[in-house]
């Protein structure tokens, strides 16, 4: 069994994270709840900040608040010295009302509308993240009716595409995000935004995936990028202050899985950025790259409690849980495997082979095929493991379902840090239906 961060087995055989114990928990704010490792989120940060701070260059390392935004999390993301990546003006104004230093964030995003721009710009944000021609009309009217100059970096797309050990060359025109890079769509944009005063073009930015479990994509994608600023150097004369690589650092779900260490990561985005801005001529740029999952996904754990058995001889035994795909999504989205525990009985000799369902009602809500437990009884508590990423940020109401609530354990103490909804919650924006008056 493989224990993340802070997270152990304590003499009365339960899981305990954060120095509290995780049955306590459950019995305090109910389940499912979402219980986050704030010592891990921090040493994760702490560990890619240390990484470049080694090797002496320029960085940013942004957090990718769609991974999980909350205010908490934001203001944690704050006190590590993260800058901070969002996506829509719901995470902008999660950012801001969180007090997040707002020349730390990075907005981005394939459609982002008049009025999330405008946010963006009203609250002078450090740089948008720039994805299409559309977005840039938008910036460049924005910029002018106001007086200011929008510092962006163009997305583009390198032709690169990598998930966990692999990754493949591609044209990658058939992407929803960014401007090619072999098209000729970037050298457009490029021209655009030259040609405008509204504009401070900083670099550019690339993301060739997630869940990647090597360097090697970081390099290709590093190498098409500064072919490109080269091209432009020789031609306009252009320099970049930034080259951001993006994200998808991956994570240990299951024992499947093999990640790297953060390090090794920025040890070879830094040297391959290193070389490539020599061989080209230009002085190096400030490295950006945005963790999202890396930081925040391991760190947390979904604490459910267990009801109903079904039996289905010679096939399979389904335990079902007071959750499911209202709060975790991922399997009925993506097949995504996870490990778990009974948190109550950790000592307990895995005695049987089940699968455990959520209790929404669709055939596909399954959280967990084919896995080894002691013999689970109902009020067992179901712990699953690495739900930090994309749980919460994804849960819905789903068979009107409440969302859970979240906690933040870290030295022996914890806070709720979003409420559980309650049914009420549900209702508060639904209307009634009109009476017609009867004659």
């Amino acid at each position: 069994m493989f224990l993340h961060g802070t997270s152990r087995v304590n003499e009365q055989g339960h899981l305990e994270i954060g120095g509290v114990d995780v049955v306590e928990l459950a019995k305090t704010y109910g389940t499912p709840l979402y219980i986050y490792d704030v010592a891990l989120i921090r040493a994760r940060a702490r560990a890619f900040k240390e990484a470049f701070r080694r090797h002496g260059v320029r960085a940013q390392v942004a957090y990718a608040s769609k991974a999980f935004s909350s205010i908490a999390m934001v203001q944690l993301a704050a006190e590590e010295g993260l800058s901070l990546d969002v996506v829509s003006g719901g995470e902008l104004y999660t950012a801001l009302a969180a007090g997040f230093p707002p020349e730390r964030i990075h907005f981005h995003g394939n459609n982002k509308s008049w009025g999330e721009l405008a946010m963006a710009l009203e609250h002078g944000i450090g740089c948008i993240v720039a994805d299409n021609f559309y977005e840039l009309e938008l910036i460049e009217n924005l910029a002018e009716s106001s007086g200011r100059t929008v510092p962006i970096l163009l997305r583009v797309t390198p032709g690169v595409e990598a998930h966990t050990h692999d990754y493949i060359l591609t044209g990658q025109e058939d992407s929803k995000f960014g401007f090619d890079l072999h098209n000729g769509q970037a050298d457009e944009a490029f021209r655009r935004v030259r040609a405008s005063a509204a504009f401070q073009l900083l670099g550019v930015h690339c993301h060739i995936g997630s869940q990647i479990f090597e360097t090697a994509g970081f390099v290709l994608a590093a190498q098409k990028v500064f072919a490109k600023l080269a091209e432009w150097n020789k031609a306009h004369g252009f320099v970049p202050a930034v080259v951001n690589l993006g994200g998808g650092f991956g994570i240990r779900y299951t024992e499947e899985d093999d990640p790297i260490p953060v390090e090794a990561y920025v040890d070879c985005i830094v040297e391959e950025v290193k070389k490539q801005a020599a061989a080209c001529g230009l002085p190096l740029p400030e490295i950006w790259i945005e963790p999202g999952r890396s930081l925040v996904g391991d760190a947390g754990t979904t604490i459910y409690t267990i009801g109903s058995r079904k039996e289905v001889p010679n096939v399979r035994t389904y335990i079902a849980v007071d959750g499911g795909m209202s709060d975790n999504i991922r399997p009925a989205l993506y097949g995504a495997k996870y490990e778990a525990v009974l948190a109550n009985r950790m000592f307990g000799e895995r005695t049987e082979i089940v699968s455990i369902a959520g209790k929404c009602c669709e055939s596909g809500d399954m959280l967990i095929w084919d896995i080894a437990l002691p013999e689970a009884k109902p009020g067992d508590y179901l712990a699953v493991f690495c739900t930090g990423a994309y749980g919460y940020s994804m849960a819905n109401n789903y068979n009107r379902l409440p969302r859970p609530a979240v906690v933040f354990v870290e030295n022996g103490e914890a806070q709720l840090v979003v409420k559980r909804e309650t049914y009420e919650d549900l209702i508060q924006y639904d209307l009634p239906l009109k009476t017609k008056v009867k004659k």
